[in-house]
């Protein structure tokens, strides 16, 4: 019988994690609730995390390296306008799949410095990202181009929907996550559909 590596071990308690976080919230799990979890002693598990934080870190850097292609488009056929469209399906997906961090985003920030630190670093580097974005997609004629000056409060409110999306969801929704498309995507592109020409409006329409 093949011997599991220290990289799987790894990875088996980042996805126990996240599977325990997301349906028990961060608060309620603890590092022995994982090792139970997964069978395995609480001393392998701090061998490999010493303590939540760098546990977290770990996740939050599987989160950005996840999303990350989807905001630098490694598909040379894809359209800016396209490329926008796959971004917000992507952020959708993703917002579910780590909907624990999403939910205690503030908590998380609070409690664990270094994290918070990458949290910051990462928004300034989307921010950008976004904005080259858009910027193309103005350039290629799928947004008027006063919408260039509106960028960043454009930008603001779609970090602001992205960040609490699923906050609202659990406070106001009965049925508590059983979709995993609950309409974030759209409600970002109602705040854009003002700023399109009719090329974006036909492609908007495509999608």
């Amino acid at each position: 019988m093949k011997k599991k590596s220290k990289t799987d071990t790894k990875q088996r308690i980042l996805d126990t994690s996240i599977e325990l976080f997301n349906k028990n919230g961060i608060q309620n799990v603890t590092s022995r609730h994982i090792a139970t979890e997964m069978g395995i002693s609480y001393g392998n598990l701090d061998y490999h995390f010493k303590n939540k934080e760098v546990l977290l870190l770990a996740i939050y850097k599987q989160m950005r390296d996840e999303m990350s292609e989807s905001y630098i488009s490694a598909d040379p056929t894809m359209g800016s306008f396209e490329q926008i469209h796959h971004l917000l399906l992507h952020l959708e997906s993703f917002q579910y799949k780590f909907r624990f961090f999403n939910l205690d985003v503030l908590e998380i920030s609070r409690s664990y410095p270094k994290i918070n630190r990458l949290l910051k670093y990462t928004f300034r580097i989307r921010k950008q990202q976004m904005s080259d974005m858009f910027k193309k997609a103005i350039e290629d004629g799928f947004f008027e181009k006063s919408t260039e000056d509106n960028i960043g409060q454009l930008l603001l409110s779609i970090r602001i929907i992205i960040t609490f999306w699923l906050s609202q969801e659990e406070l106001l929704s009965d049925t508590k996550f059983k979709k995993k498309n609950s309409g974030m995507s759209r409600h970002i592109w109602q705040l854009l559909i003002p700023y399109m020409t009719e090329k974006g409006h036909l492609s908007y329409d495509n999608i």
